[in-house]
């Protein structure tokens, strides 16, 4: 089974919505307060097992932010 690398943004939205989602959104409604509460602890699961089973070399091309090409592009010459 292959793991896709996820960021550490990943796992913070996931802590982050499954807290707001237990004491925020559960007082007005408990069906979509447990409904976003089981997203949320799904999506942490599964940044555990990336940290765990994912190719390292993989996560550290996401950290890694690709560099603007060196020429600059050309416009092009608009006809009349």
């Amino acid at each position: 089974m292959r793991f896709a690398p996820l960021s550490g943004g990943f796992m913070i939205t996931s802590i982050i919505g499954f807290l707001v989602s237990v004491i925020i959104v559960y007082k007005y409604s408990p069906a979509f307060g447990f409904s976003f509460a089981t997203v949320f602890v799904l999506m942490f699961i599964a940044s555990i097992l990336s940290m765990t089973y994912a190719d390292s070399d993989a996560i550290l091309k996401l950290d890694k932010k690709e560099e603007a090409p060196a020429e600059p592009v050309k416009k092009k010459k608009k006809k009349r």
